[in-house]
């Protein structure tokens, strides 16, 4: 028997895992950690800082899973490529600036990671979120979305896309 390893759903699970142990962990530590670091960016203000500390561990957290599970993968894909062009802006400001930060919070107090290794490591998961945004169909094999849309569904609804550009066209 010859087992044959779907890359695409492989890097789909290992970006899915990496985002809900990234976001999970700053979910189980106290919120003024997560916001101490944003804070040392120096890049927002006081209130923006607050709500990006609420806000970024669970989009990680809650895409993390989508991903993992395949469920709305282009929509998660890319909110994802968006947070971590994000992550890329605000790490390679705080490199330019030569602001004091040893690590950049990413895995809470689990492990540090020097800011230019994060800057390596992100803009792989961006390039890797991006190639598997082009093969969409590929990503999508065994994930929750190949079992909710059905192409059937999807054909119907591409036809009824086409009734409605021929009956509005028809109309003016």
């Amino acid at each position: 028997m010859k087992i044959v390893i779907n890359g695409f759903v492989l890097s789909r699970l290992l970006i899915g895992c990496f985002f809900v142990v990234s976001g999970g962990l700053k979910l189980l530590s106290p919120y003024e950690n997560f916001l101490y670091v944003v804070q040392s960016y120096e890049i927002h203000t006081a209130s923006l800082d607050r709500m990006i500390a609420w806000v970024v561990p669970w989009t990680e957290f809650l895409a993390g899973i989508f991903l993992v599970c395949g469920l709305w993968l282009k929509i998660v894909l890319k909110t994802l490529a968006f947070l971590i062009a994000g992550f890329i802006l605000v790490v390679a400001q705080a490199i330019l600036r030569n602001l004091p930060i040893r690590e950049c919070g990413c895995f809470g107090e689990l492990f540090s990671v020097p800011l230019p290794a994060v800057l390596l490591i992100d803009n792989s998961l961006l390039l890797l979120t991006w190639w598997l945004l082009k093969k969409i169909d590929k990503t999508k094999n065994f994930s929750l979305d190949s079992y909710f849309v059905t192409s059937e569904f999807q054909k119907r609804n591409s036809d009824s896309r086409s009734f409605l550009t021929k009956t509005s066209a028809g109309t003016r």
